[in-house]
């Protein structure tokens, strides 16, 4: 059995992946589901209003698009650092992973993440956007609200479905 099979032992095809950016929930989302046969919604997607930066979506959209992506699919990964939009997923009974490395590992992953099209229309404009990037991940541990260290928290002691926290991507999932 390896590491993604132990993760996902007992569990429903269902997941649900939360942590700070950079902790390699995307790649984690889409190894499993390759290995569920799932579909994954990054919530990035959903939350944030496509090419401009830092502009937040209507509240209500946003909900009605998670739960139209789940409803339609029996097997599905859901993936972000939005807490506020995983945590109405509990009722489907998903599986809920808090992926938690570190924040040595999340500013790691983000100085090597590779140009993301739907959010930035170049590489360019990423890298732009990346000391503010850093910063903000840097501060996990002490900001307050629905991206903290603390709501991801409170979010997986309250979960009373199926939930793994890692505090390391499991063995062969590569960024």
């Amino acid at each position: 059995m390896d590491a993604l099979d132990e993760l996902l032992d007992g569990a429903p095809p269902r997941v649900a992946v939360v942590g700070n950016a950079g902790a390699g929930k995307s790649t984690l989302a889409r190894a499993l589901a390759a290995r569920l046969g799932a579909e994954v919604l990054d919530l990035d997607g959903v939350y944030w209003e496509p090419r401009r930066v830092a502009e937040r979506r209507d509240v209500a959209r946003a909900h009605a698009d998670v739960a139209a992506f789940c409803d339609a699919r029996e097997r599905w990964v859901v993936e972000g650092c939005y807490g506020e939009l995983i945590e109405p997923l509990a009722a489907r009974g998903p599986l809920l992973v808090w992926l938690d490395p570190g924040t040595e590992a999340c500013l790691r992953h983000c100085r090597a993440r590779p140009w993301e099209p739907a959010k930035f229309a170049s590489k360019a404009e990423q890298d732009a956007h990346l000391g503010a990037l850093l910063a903000w991940v840097a501060e996990y541990d002490a900001r307050a609200g629905e991206l903290s260290r603390g709501a991801h928290g409170a979010l997986f002691e309250a979960w009373t479905g199926p939930k793994r926290r890692l505090e390391r991507e499991p063995e062969g999932v590569v960024a």
